[in-house]
């Protein structure tokens, strides 16, 4: 509750605190020195100072504009200081001039009218909180220890004579000197005399500090009228009122009731809302309680675990020993993160439970309060922060976001073949439940077609443990890692775009709610030696006209248009001719390879995308992105063939005209994924022959 009692400025207990209309409070003192001038003839529009509660809230935005923060009035001010909280402060203002005071929490400015800071309510509420704390603390101190010892002495610690309200520390007078001088910056912190050394004073009748014994407080008086006391409360205003307030007009049409009753419901509304707060705070305690019993648990568990794991990677084969370290690592991730997520669970709910138990203790002792005017005055902030603070414990904050036990099973009835992908299975296995079995393969489904692999297979379903999915897996060709190619329901599956001339190997393993069951026999699918494969039609230029079931192609326009094959290559040798089926007034055909994406309006080779070779009756040049290269003698007529050979293992394309190679190696340094590519307009004709043999005859 103590954070409750201190200044925002000074950082001390509050001495004479006022009221702000914003319902924070500051010391009397402190609020001089955050006082700062505006220019003359300039007035904040803001709400003057009272002892009413006619603040504007919806002012509270203009405020700002005259606030030291934003505006920069009083930042030319001289001598500025600090406070030791880090609130600027100010030297005294001349009171004849405008003036403004900016609370150091909320940032909400005000300014002050003729009565300067008088016209603030002072609290005397939390005034006698104030005292009520020091007297206990200080009896507390005197209690328990006869006198206080310095903190800071190395060897027998003499008693205390000072204690720093700001650094929390008690001093003797050699230390006070050595470690805390009263100049720079600690010259502006308080040291007052210890509590037993200011009980034992107060007993003496030598005051040495102490507050005097709470007494019978006067009945409050009306801020406008100091001889009046409060005896009605304006509901409008939120603030109490006396009788001469209602018959000089100021609140005359307002709502107002008897001080006694609203005093009354206010303290109902408070009661009401932390009895709300404390429910929230006895189950944080408990779920507390709960978190650092888990705590122990998943400590426990995880040990139990770690041993029950290490005890059956033993038992099994060297290729299993291989294993333990990388299954080991992750149980203690497991236990790790569980342990942190708890951690900062404990964190976060002990620090919301402090907050909130300091408030609760607060309001207790306002509750404790007879004075029915400055319990008022502070109420209605008060049942805000409660209501606001019972908020704050939302639905699922005060339960574990993990549980303690490890949610994992190890399954040691694996084949051998499975070892190396040994792995958790996600959830606990009840009694009775099994994962499924490994699926059967059917091989007389099983088939290649061209760079395609289809797979097939079945499996015996357990009783009471139905079949969520399956996992089918397949290495890179060359004997590598297994990848995923397909996770559904279904028993058969055709993997399209593999390599060409490569063996994969295949397996599959079925999984349901208890988890993952081990993988079937390993089958090896070869893909075809060479590439069968027609034009594509739905990638060609709309000029394009296929027949013969794709495999031939010529145009309706004058202008050269492209069509792509519907086979890629990324790895391998691949050969394929195009044989010239009409051919009439000497156009210049391309042939070559592309990217998906190449340009479809224009010859092939102009782009960036293409490497090709353009060919008439006399002549050839290979070209791509428009620069033309390597031109050779020698064209093509009717019943010409064009063979194009890309030779993705020396990463290069070679071209021949009727079976004998044209010109040197055309392009080098390939890589990526290619596609066969044509381009022709409506003089020309071509077939397109796939499935070839590699020629034999190849020049460097």
């Amino acid at each position: 509750m103590e954070e409750e009692l201190k200044c925002p400025v000074c950082g001390s207990l509050f001495k004479d605190p006022i009221l702000l209309p914003c319902s924070h409070n500051v010391c009397l003192a402190c609020a001089r020195n955050i006082t700062v001038q505006t220019p003359d003839g300039e007035t904040p529009v803001q709400s003057r100072a009272s002892g009413s509660s006619d603040y504007d809230y919806m002012d509270m935005d203009k405020m700002s504009l005259y606030s030291e923060t934003d505006s920069g009035y009083g930042s030319y001010t001289p001598c500025q200081l600090k406070s030791p909280n880090g609130v600027r402060v100010f030297p005294p203002v001349n009171p004849h001039r405008h003036c403004s005071l900016t609370c150091p929490l909320c940032h909400r400015s005000v300014s002050l009218d003729e009565r300067g800071l008088r016209g603030f309510p002072r609290n005397r509420l939390l005034e006698a909180i104030v005292a009520r704390y020091q007297q206990n603390r200080a009896a507390s101190s005197a209690s328990a220890s006869s006198a206080v010892k310095c903190q800071l002495c190395d060897r027998n610690p003499v008693d205390a004579t000072v204690m720093c309200e700001q650094c929390d520390v008690y001093y003797c007078n050699a230390c006070q000197q050595r470690c805390h001088p009263s100049r720079g910056p600690l010259a502006k912190h308080r040291l007052v005399p210890p509590p037993n050394r200011a009980a034992g004073g107060a007993t003496s009748g030598g005051g040495g500090g102490q507050q005097p014994p709470v007494t019978a407080r006067k009945p409050a008086t009306c801020v406008d009228h100091e001889a009046e006391n409060f005896n009605m409360y304006c509901c409008g205003c939120k603030a109490p009122v006396c009788m001469k307030c209602l018959e000089e007009g100021k609140h005359a049409k307002h709502d107002v009731k008897p001080l006694s009753v609203m005093w009354k419901q206010h303290k109902c509304q408070l009661s009401q809302a932390l009895n709300g707060v404390s429910d929230k705070a006895k189950d944080a305690k408990e779920f507390l309680v709960l978190l650092k019993n888990m705590l122990q648990q998943i400590q426990e568990n995880g040990v139990e675990f770690e041993a029950c794991l290490v005890a059956q990677c033993d038992s099994l084969i060297e290729a299993l020993t291989r294993q333990k370290a990388k299954l080991l690592t992750k149980v203690t991730k497991e236990k790790e993160y569980k342990l942190k997520v708890v951690r900062d669970q404990i964190t976060h709910c002990t620090m919301k439970l402090r907050q909130t138990t300091g408030m609760m203790e607060y309001c207790l002792e306002v509750l404790k309060e007879n004075d029915p005017s400055g319990f008022l005055q502070i109420s209605d902030a008060l049942i805000k922060r409660v209501t606001s603070s019972q908020d704050q414990w939302v639905k699922g904050a005060l339960e574990p976001k993990v549980g303690p036990d490890f949610d994992l099973t190890l399954n040691t009835d694996s084949l051998l073949q499975t070892i190396l992908q040994l792995d958790f299975s996600q959830g606990k296995v009840e009694s009775g439940s099994l994962v499924p079995a490994a699926p059967l393969l059917q091989l007389e489904k099983c088939c290649t077609r061209n760079n395609s692999v289809t797979l097939a297979w079945r499996v015996i379903l357990p009783a009471g443990n139905p079949i969520e999915g399956y996992i089918l897996e397949l290495d890179d060709g060359n004997g590598g890692q297994y990848r995923e190619v397909y996770v559904g329901k279904e028993t058969m599956c055709t993997v399209d775009g593999l390599h060409f001339n490569s063996s994969y190997n295949a397996r599959v393993k079925a999984y349901n709610a208890v988890g993952v069951g081990p993988y079937s026999k390993t089958v090896v699918l070869k893909t075809s030696d060479v590439a069968f494969f027609t034009f594509d039609p739905t990638s060609a230029h709309r000029d394009i006209v296929l027949s013969n079931e794709n495999h031939t192609v010529s145009c309706n326009s004058y202008d050269d248009r492209v069509v792509l094959g519907t086979a890629a290559f990324s790895k391998g040798i691949h050969y394929w001719e195009i044989s010239i089926d009409r051919y009439d007034n000497h156009p210049d055909p391309a042939f070559g390879v592309a990217r998906i994406n190449t340009m479809k309006d224009m010859m092939l080779g102009k782009d960036d995308k293409a490497w090709a070779m353009y060919v008439d009756n006399n002549r050839s040049w290979f070209m791509h992105n428009n620069s033309h290269t390597n031109r050779a003698e020698g064209g093509i007529t009717k019943s010409s063939t064009v063979g194009v050979l890309l030779d993705l293992t020396k990463r290069t394309l070679t071209f021949y005209i009727n079976k004998e190679q044209h010109g040197p190696t055309a392009f080098e340094n390939l890589d990526g994924v290619f596609v066969p590519a044509v381009s022709l307009n409506r003089n020309v004709q071509v077939t397109l022959l796939t499935g070839l043999d590699v020629p034999k005859n190849i020049k460097q």
